[in-house]
């Protein structure tokens, strides 16, 4: 093996010992824990992603136990036995899952609030969008430590940004308006997340084939990323297209763009149950097309071979669906 990969070092461990009074001291460092993001993989050893903001808080939170007389140890690691890099993502992406998973039943409880009170009092409407605007902070600070994109992610904000709507004017309830002029939409780069699966690689097939001929596709990190002049984001935080409420982003740009035709919505539906894994739907091709969107994955780790071979498979699934139709 190559020893500059072998010695290579994707993480960062916070080895400590917290002496056991005061007693509150013990919770405060969990807690500070929990704000940064950092999982455990054994009893007192936390794990982060390598990067300057992490040694730096990490420095800085080791600083404060050996100041109340523990010990505490910052180093570098990359794992050569026991835990693999999967496996310590797979830690991270379950914490951050079930942090999402939290946001989202709160915002079905606000959602299901609202519908039973449709005429909501002044005093009511303050305090849901409160509670939205405390459950956006929430989701905001959660994807900040969302450090491999969890797919939670996207139906939490989704469910967020739905009850914004439905709280920015009195007509809540009402049905969205006509669509977006097709015309505003032509021969215009749209950008998503990279790593692209089922949502963004149908989203895209439905983007070219029905909504831009002429568009441009480009792949950026989950995180960070700021559109430029003339750019429209799909599937990914704060885009222009993604998630709303309990529906994909295929099942938005249909609804968005009056795509009614009936092998679209068969279609979105397969989408959305493998996308939302809620068996919402339950169609036969569901399973079937989601062994195909997995193998096509692991064939092809570059996003543009992922969208040309999966744009293949959409236009034959839509087909197949259409003649189902007749």
């Amino acid at each position: 093996m190559n020893p500059e990969k072998q010695n290579q070092a994707r993480w960062l461990l916070l080895i400590h010992q917290i002496p056991p009074k005061p007693d509150y001291f013990r919770v405060k460092v969990w807690r500070r824990l929990q704000r940064l993001g950092a999982v455990a993989i054994k009893n007192s050893v936390y794990v982060l992603p390598l990067s300057d903001h992490a040694q730096e808080d990490f420095q800085w939170l080791a600083r404060q136990v050996t100041e109340e007389g523990g010990e505490a140890s910052v180093c570098e690691a990359g794992f050569l036995a026991g835990l693999s890099d999967a496996q310590i993502e797979r830690l991270f992406e379950a914490a951050r899952e079930a942090d999402y998973a939290a946001i989202a039943a709160e915002a079905r409880e606000i959602g299901a609030a609202l519908s039973r009170d449709a005429g909501l009092e002044p005093e009511a409407r303050s305090k849901a969008q409160a509670d939205v605007a405390r459950l956006r902070r929430r989701l905001a600070e959660t994807a900040a430590i969302d450090f491999f994109d969890a797919p939670g992610r996207q139906t939490a904000e989704g469910l967020v940004a739905d009850l914004e709507k439905r709280l920015s004017r009195p007509e809540e309830l009402q049905a969205e308006g006509q669509g977006s002029p097709a015309s505003e939409f032509r021969g215009r780069t749209w950008v998503t997340r990279k790593g692209v699966h089922v949502d963004r690689i149908g989203s895209a097939w439905l983007i070219g084939r029905f909504i831009d001929p002429q568009a441009r596709f480009k792949f950026v990190p989950a995180q960070g990323y700021h559109a430029e002049s003339g750019e429209l984001r799909f599937d990914m935080f704060e885009a222009e297209f993604s998630h709303e409420g309990d529906r994909c982003t295929f099942e938005v740009l249909l609804e968005r763009f009056k795509l009614g035709s009936q092998a679209l919505r068969w279609l979105a539906e397969i989408v959305h149950d493998i996308d939302l894994k809620d068996g919402k739907f339950g169609r036969p091709e569901t399973p079937g097309v989601q062994r195909l969107i997995e193998g096509l994955c692991r064939t092809h780790k570059e996003d543009d071979a992922r969208l040309a071979r999966g744009s293949m498979l959409f236009d034959d699934l839509h087909a197949a669906l259409a003649q189902a139709n007749k």
